[in-house]
């Protein structure tokens, strides 16, 4: 590598054949081609060989399988078919097809949301001031960097103003590095990492100030990339949910052999009393039905179900502009009880218009607003470009003929002491062409005004008296109480460049020019969707760094308070201790002037109180409430890479009425979920009591191999089927569930067990009434027909018991939407049972009897009873839920 900090800026440009202009879009393309993306490679992926066999290593497939090779040693051993071995393993097989096909599903939804969320960074190309995404950077490229950054590649510095950088993660230094664009030292010498004070590195954040760097090294030519070879991409964590599932499937897998082997030595056991021999056959018949109960109890495609579900949901979610960076968030935003959000952008529309100024010098006042700016004029649009508020006084005063460009040629910026949220104000320092410096600052009123000892009035500079002040502050409030933001301008002029330009040296003894009001309308969907939150259960709370006035006309046009006393500033929360702000944070739904540390205290106020907490931001000193928040919020189009970076859900619209739509289909994906795991769980279960109960009475309802085609045809599909249901009509009526609460609250282990056991007796019923239609005897005895029947029931009564778990209490006849999966599902299920039945080569592989259509007609009415019985059952859990 070279050594461009040992450089001058303009040597680095030269050698990397680029300008502050930046690169042409030729250029671009061509090192786009030799460099390759700005991305380290990542960690080695399995093959779908790989994942293939991961699938049939799982500790029930591995179960299946030796079955089936002792299930063939022993039918070789007597001379009979091996079909049963044949049929186990390829429905394992099957069933590890589907799961990598799952997976890989579940695998690209995460990568297009990766993509979606992909960092984004602003690059001057071609002379104009891009954002692109920061993967396509390449050396020589031009990029910006502001307070919140994640630097985007190893950059050597060519301008800077107060830029400090947090570079931690290379150096394990914990304090940031304050940066400079002038090269260090003379000569080759080598120079340290940490002490190359004008480079940045990939992996760094930007803290403070702004800075403008070249591009010199990307993706593994990077310092981060010398040492990417030691680091994989971090594996996708599997959610609560996935864990506990994980478990009990692990937990019923265990049970279930305990069972089989105790089952096993009981029928050993009955023989040997009966004074019976323990032949061969005996042995295999008693090892098959604990294999039957095994392949019955355990719902294999559970984990895997989730999963889908998971991912399909967040793809679903991210197509509303609602991108989940963690899948935790999705069951935590089902819990949600209390949502904190910004102000600007996130309940307003984020369009800053200044509507009115109160100055004697409008002229003067829009000047000192416009150059005390970061925002730029793009001169193609006649629009400003940067931070919207920024961007409102720009286009001000070109509107009024006060082009930016212009004003910077005659005012050069040669200094600055940037924004920060402590302040709540920024100064430039600009060289008039006599040689001259002039000083505008601008921010909030009452904290500039502090600093103003004189004021420019009718063209004189004249001292700042009480009478004045109080004059101004009433323009203030005026103006805050038509819900407009206010900032304040001043000025303070030098006869040199300041030696310090520390903001405690240069923001004092200011002059007061004036106060420019604008407003950011309101979303209109917002109102709407404060009122669902009410209804959910939800409390919404306003924050914002404005004035009192302001947040409390806002907060009350759409509906968040009543009353003004629910309104609290920043320095009112100062006062309170943590004891009082527990018992009275009740009281209030805006918090006003508040510093980002307060939003943190308000945070941990609500967890203190078990509050499900999502709280949203977009600048770096949000990042700390935004962690430490149940559910943090970045915002995708304002927000700053480091607050995406810690944030659980990013909104690439910065709206608050799609964190409600995101809590709602948060609601909605965990409410299919229980579903599907009730709908496989009640299956299984009911398998494992007709198993069960026939084989203590002596005879074979079902087959290892039947079971397994059921459960082929039968869980997997039908289960993702619920999970793509729509969301119910009261889910936005309801209190949030309690995060404590299992899978199986609220009733549903009740139900589950319930729903098993009528299931497995309708298939017992099936059984017996084959075997009487088929010998007129009413008796316990193995029958071909029954076990046909059986099957037959079997299958259709899962299926038709999946239409019931579209909804746990509302009627499947009441409900208004089509779920098209679930019917495609149940059309296949009666296809491919049918054709297992009469299809003659599959029906002598299953050991089915072809039976009568009359037989066939009355297993299917037995699987349809399923239905009213639960219909029954839900009318009276309606009335207890309406009793309550």
């Amino acid at each position: 590598m070279q050594k461009e900090y040992l450089m001058k800026s303009s040597e680095v440009l030269e050698n990397l054949k680029t300008s502050t202009q930046g690169l042409s879009s030729a250029q671009v393309e061509e090192r786009k081609s030799k460099y390759g993306l700005n991305k380290l490679k990542e960690g080695v992926k399995p093959s779908l060989i790989q994942k293939f066999f991961n699938e049939l290593i799982n500790f029930m497939n591995v179960v299946l399988m030796i079955a089936a090779v002792i299930s063939g040693i022993t039918s070789l051993y007597v001379g009979e078919s091996m079909i049963d071995t044949v049929i186990i393993l390829l429905v394992v097989t099957i069933n590890a097809a589907l799961g990598v096909y799952q997976e890989s599903k579940a695998e690209a939804a995460i990568e297009a949301l990766q993509e979606m969320a992909a960092a984004t960074s602003n690059v001057i190309r071609n002379d104009k001031i891009e954002s692109v995404r920061s993967e396509e950077l390449v050396p020589g490229d031009i990029i910006l960097l502001e307070a919140g950054d994640a630097v985007p590649a190893d950059s050597r510095l060519i301008e800077c103003a107060s830029l400090k950088v947090e570079e931690a993660a290379l150096t394990g230094e914990s304090t940031s590095v304050t940066k400079t664009e002038k090269a260090i030292g003379t000569g080759s010498e080598e120079v340290t990492l940490g002490d190359r004070k004008n480079m940045v590195y990939t992996g760094s954040t930007i803290v403070y100030g702004r800075g403008k760097a070249v591009v010199c090294y990307t993706g593994m030519d990077t310092e981060i990339g010398r040492i990417a070879d030691a680091i994989n991409t971090a594996k996708e964590e599997e959610t609560p949910l996935q864990i506990k599932l994980n478990q009990l499937s692990k937990g019923l897998s265990i049970m279930v052999l305990a069972i089989c082997a105790v089952m096993f030595a009981t029928d050993m056991a009955r023989i040997l009393i009966a004074g019976g021999e323990i032949h061969l056959d005996a042995l295999i018949d008693t090892f098959m039905i604990a294999v039957s109960l095994a392949v019955a109890a355990i719902p294999e495609g559970l984990a895997a179900v989730v999963t889908i579900l998971l991912s399909i949901g967040v793809t679903k979610m991210s197509k509303e502009h609602a991108i989940i960076r963690k899948l935790t968030a999705v069951e935590t935003l089902g819990c949600t009880q209390i949502i904190c959000s910004d102000k600007t952008g996130t309940l307003t529309q984020n369009k800053m218009t200044v509507v009115e100024h109160s100055c004697s010098d409008e002229k003067l006042l829009m000047t000192a607003m416009s150059l005390c700016s970061d925002a730029e004029m793009d001169i193609d649009t006649s629009q400003a470009i940067g931070e919207p508020t920024e961007c409102a006084l720009v286009n001000d005063a070109f509107k009024n003929g006060l082009s930016k460009p212009e004003l910077a040629k005659e005012y050069v910026r040669v200094a600055e002491a940037p924004f920060d949220s402590v302040r709540k104000m920024m100064s430039t320092l600009h060289k008039k062409s006599d040689g001259t410096v002039i000083q505008f600052t601008k921010g909030a009123p009452d904290e500039v005004l502090k600093r103003c000892s004189k004021a420019y009035v009718d063209g004189n500079i004249v001292e700042m008296t009480d009478r004045l002040r109080t004059e101004i502050i009433a323009s203030n409030k005026e103006m805050a109480d038509k819900a407009l933001r206010v900032l304040c301008a001043s000025m303070k002029e030098w006869s040199e460049l300041p030696y310090s330009i520390e903001p405690a040296e240069i923001e004092h003894d200011l002059i007061y020019l004036g106060l420019s009001g604008m407003i950011d309308p309101v979303r209109p969907e917002v109102k709407s969707a404060i009122i669902e939150c009410k209804e959910a259960g939800i409390r919404a709370i306003m924050i914002t760094g404005d004035h009192k006035d302001t947040a409390v006309a806002i907060a009350k046009e759409l509906g968040i308070l009543e009353d003004e006393s629910m309104a609290i500033t920043g320095a009112e929360l100062n006062k309170l201790s943590e004891e009082e702000l527990e018992k009275s944070i009740q009281n209030y739904s805006v918090y006003a002037r508040v510093q980002p540390e307060h939003k943190v205290r308000i945070v941990k106020t609500w967890k203190k109180l078990s509050k499900v907490t999502a709280m949203t931001g977009d600048g770096v000193n949000d990042a700390p409430s935004i962690k430490e928040a149940d559910i943090g919020v970045g915002m995708g189009i304002t927000g700053t890479d480091v607050t995406k970076d810690v944030a659980d859900m990013v909104l690439a619209d910065d709206n608050f009425a799609t964190i409600v739509s995101a809590v709602a289909e948060g609601r909605r994906i965990y409410d299919n979920i229980r579903k599907a795991i009730q709908f496989l769980l009640s299956s299984n279960l009911a398998e494992v009591i007709a198993v069960f109960i026939a084989s203590l009475l002596g005879f074979t309802i079902l087959k290892p191999v039947h079971l397994l085609w059921i459960n082929l045809i039968t869980d997997c599909f039908p289960a993702i089927g619920i999970g793509m249901e729509e969301q119910e009509a009261d889910i936005m009526k309801r209190n949030p569930r309690n995060a404590g609460d299992g899978i199986f609250a609220d009733g549903v282990a009740g139900e589950t067990l319930f729903q098993g056991a009528v299931i497995g007796f309708l298939t017992l019923l099936a059984y017996f009434v084959g075997h009487y239609m088929e010998s007129g005897l009413w008796e316990i005895a193995e029958s071909a027909d029954g076990m046909t029947m059986a099957f037959l029931s079997l299958s259709l009564l899962e299926m038709f018991h999946s239409f019931n778990m579209r909804s746990r209490h509302e009627s499947i006849f009441r409900l208004k939407t089509k779920n098209k999966f679930l019917f495609g599902s149940l059309l296949a299920s009666f296809v491919l049972t049918t054709a297992v039945i009469y299809v003659p080569f599959l029906s002598r592989a299953f050991e089915f009897e072809h039976i009568s259509l009359t037989e066939y007609f009355v297993a299917i009415l037995i699987a349809v009873s399923i239905i009213p019985i639960m219909e029954v059952m839900k009318l009276i859990r309606r009335s207890q839920l309406k009793n309550k």
